[in-house]
């Protein structure tokens, strides 16, 4: 028990750690593509930036809506802060000693109570802008877990396993990757829309609803759903790695998982926003048709072999 809490309070220091620089890096990869430095001035390359932002957040004015609903208004963005640390459970420890049989189960459940955190941050708000924002997100997430879902059990019957850690060692020798690449793309771009990135960042679209769901926060409340959405960024992107890629080594996971945090910001860089017809019709006329015929013929296969 006292090393499952010791690794449990190193992981979600190692995670907050990884949301800071992840900022950090996301700001030099967009300022690179635009043709500019990014930020530069304070210290060596900008590294203390993040301190920065973190003190600068903690230090300003909390702001709270007049007509807003106050106990729900501040605990959802800490319900939604709490699943994001939630999900590093799932990963195993240093010390081997947090390892679920059901990781598969586990994870579609916690990442199905998020949705909630969004929902009641919009509502509690009081504020149109802040309950059209949380609608359109709530409708973007919830359709594509659907695809997400439907994606890991291809993965299940791949590596006949529901647990994260013997999948991971089950591609060990064969990357499941070159069996399934087609569903590793609509992975891809599911686990974008399901964090609300670029081009599907409908939740907080500033040229239509005025940055969504989340209009109202501001300082410590603001940091709190800012550094859910950056957690869940990178759990999205180790996630990916250890379903697909598998892992020899931490160096080779890590450099991995790193590839596909740049995907996120690479898409943001280079891609124009969908509209949010584009965005339904996608998950639902385009992705679910494929993984179900997909699934159909793979569970065949499964049953002759």
């Amino acid at each position: 028990m006292l090393l499952t809490s010791i690794s449990f309070i190193i992981q979600a220091a190692t995670a907050l750690l990884a949301v800071a620089f992840f900022t950090l890096l996301e700001r030099k990869v967009l300022s690179y593509i635009q043709l500019r430095k990014g930020p530069n001035k304070p210290g060596l390359v900008g590294l203390p930036a993040p301190l920065a932002d973190a003190g600068k957040l903690a230090l300003k004015e909390v702001t709270i809506p007049t007509f807003s609903n106050l106990l729900p208004y501040y605990l959802a963005p800490v319900f939604g802060l709490f699943l994001a640390f939630i999900f590093w459970i799932l990963i195993v420890s240093f010390f081997g000693s947090m390892s679920f049989k059901f990781s598969v189960m586990f994870f579609l459940a916690v990442s199905s109570l998020s949705v909630y955190s969004t929902m009641v941050s919009g509502w509690a708000s009081n504020s149109k802008y802040a309950l059209l924002g949380a609608l359109r997100a709530v409708a973007q997430t919830i359709s594509y877990e659907v695809s997400m879902a439907l994606i890991m059990i291809s993965a299940i019957l791949t590596l006949k396993s529901l647990d994260f850690h013997i999948m991971d060692i089950n591609q060990s020798k064969f990357w499941v990757v070159f069996l399934l690449w087609q569903c590793s793309f609509v992975w891809l771009v599911s686990t974008m829309a399901g964090t609300n990135r670029s081009p599907f960042d409908f939740a907080e679209g500033e040229s239509e609803i005025v940055s969504g769901f989340n209009i109202e926060y501001s300082a410590g409340t603001f940091a709190l759903i800012f550094m859910a959405e950056y957690m869940n960024i990178i759990f999205m992107s180790v996630l990916t790695s250890i379903l697909f890629f598998g892992s020899s080594s931490v160096i080779i996971f890590l450099s991995k998982s790193l590839f596909f945090m740049f995907c996120f910001l690479w898409s943001r860089g280079s891609l124009p926003r969908f509209r949010y017809d584009q965005l339904m019709d996608l998950t639902w006329k385009g992705f679910l048709p494929f993984i179900l015929s997909f699934l159909m013929v793979l569970v065949s296969l499964v049953f002759l072999m």
